[in-house]
């Protein structure tokens, strides 16, 4: 494990020069969103100051060179994903957009009631509510797979929840509060060998930040992502879904950009992935993205997955070191995700003390209520690591939960 000043890609953060209530900023909330490197920043900024036009509409130069950047970031998602021939990348706003864009669209026009759309314990609120849109409008019939005490998806018990009325299952790739890596590959033969007609979407938000994702692989018939959890900006996400089934879809949103022609008594669309990104896109976000994608590319993936692990492993074995902790989500297969509870003190007050110590943490359900109320909890402390992330940022996170421990209980 690497001390502070030897992390070889800490440097590319600024923000790492600051400070927190007058303390070096150690930033353990990388699961709600990721600090972003000098090559993102400067690409935004660069194009803010001296590039910027709308995309798609202009014919003059600046409009069509950033309209070239902007459709190379949809190439370097294919490459980055390895996404197969057949799917189209589409920009939303965020994952839980475009969880949205598929429940509305392909479940409004394809779903009937008793239909049933089969999800997990472990799901966060984005992939919950957008389905149970159609339980309160359609009929549909939500399904949840069981999750083990420690935090690991109960197979058989998925398999056992699937009927010849399934017709969705959607599930989260990593989970953003246990850290649980789901073994989807496995989900994904087991749904098609019962069904291959039911439609799978999976949610991963956390797995594109935390190892290598391979489409070409998993082929499911749909797989979302957020731009701020991959070290670019916020306000841009990302839906990879089957050509086939997005022609199939109605639109999502109309307005400019995704039409062919506008008549008083018709309307006609592009096809996909354009019918499905109505008005000025972000364009600053999404050529943020390529930039963050660009930058995680050019990493060595598998250090920085080593780096990640021996974060998880440090901080799992120092943790358990201080009495009255209880850590949830203990499966084989995790990402650098640790939620606990203490027996000395509620989640909040230990965030408030961590906060004056610079460290920062997450607190709370994590957009994942059912999840909780499965454990019998309100909450979480949340602890979860980057590729910034360092030995000395666990030891800062130990000494502030140890004077916590002192004041609290």
């Amino acid at each position: 494990m690497n001390d502070i000043d030897k992390n070889p890609w800490r440097a590319d953060f600024p923000i790492f020069d600051t400070e927190m209530n007058g303390k070096p900023l150690v930033y353990l909330d990388t699961a709600s969103s990721a600090q972003k490197p000098r090559a993102v920043i400067e690409k935004m900024t660069a194009l803010m100051n001296s590039g910027y036009s709308n995309v798609h509409r202009g014919l003059y130069k600046i409009s069509q060179e950033l309209s070239e950047k902007f459709e190379q970031t949809r190439s370097k998602i294919k490459e980055f994903l390895n996404i197969p021939e057949g799917y189209d990348v589409i920009f939303t706003r965020n994952s839980t957009e475009a969880i949205n864009l598929v429940a509305q669209s392909y479940g409004g026009a394809f779903l009937q009631a008793e239909d049933e759309i089969l999800l997990t314990e472990m799901e966060h609120h984005a992939n919950i509510v957008p389905w149970h849109f159609l339980r309160e409008r359609q009929g549909a019939v939500l399904r949840f797979a069981p999750i083990t005490q420690e935090g690991a998806l109960d197979l058989a018990g998925l398999a056992a929840l699937l009927s010849p009325q399934t017709r969705i299952v959607s599930l989260v790739h990593v989970s953003n509060a246990l850290g649980t890596v789901n073994p989807v590959e496995e989900v994904i033969r087991l749904v098609r060998r019962f069904n291959p007609d039911i439609k799978i979407l999976i949610d991963g938000s956390q797995a594109v930040v935390h190892g290598s994702v391979d489409l070409s692989s998993l082929r499911s018939d749909f797989y979302v992502f957020t731009g701020h959890k991959l070290y670019g900006p916020s306000g841009v996400g990302v839906l990879i879904a089957r050509h086939d089934l997005l022609e199939a879809m109605p639109p999502y949103q109309g307005g400019g950009d995704m039409i062919e022609t506008v008549h008083q008594e018709v309307v006609t669309y592009k096809p996909a992935p354009h019918k499905f990104e109505a008005g000025t896109p972000a364009i600053l976000e999404v050529i943020g993205l390529g930039a963050a994608i660009d930058y995680v590319s050019s990493l060595d993936r598998a250090a920085v997955f080593v780096h990640e692990r021996a974060l998880l492993s440090y901080a799992t074995e120092q943790i358990k070191l201080i009495d009255g902790i209880k850590i949830y989500g203990q499966a084989p297969e995790k990402a650098g995700i640790i939620s606990f509870i203490t027996e000395w003190a509620h989640g909040a007050d230990i965030a408030m003390i961590l906060d004056q110590c610079g460290v920062a943490v997450r607190v709370g359900h994590h957009c994942c209520m059912p999840l909780m109320q499965r454990y019998g909890l309100e909450g979480t402390v949340r602890a979860s690591f980057g590729l910034y992330n360092t030995k000395n940022d666990i030891d800062r996170l130990m000494e502030g939960l140890q004077k916590a421990k002192r004041l609290l209980e």
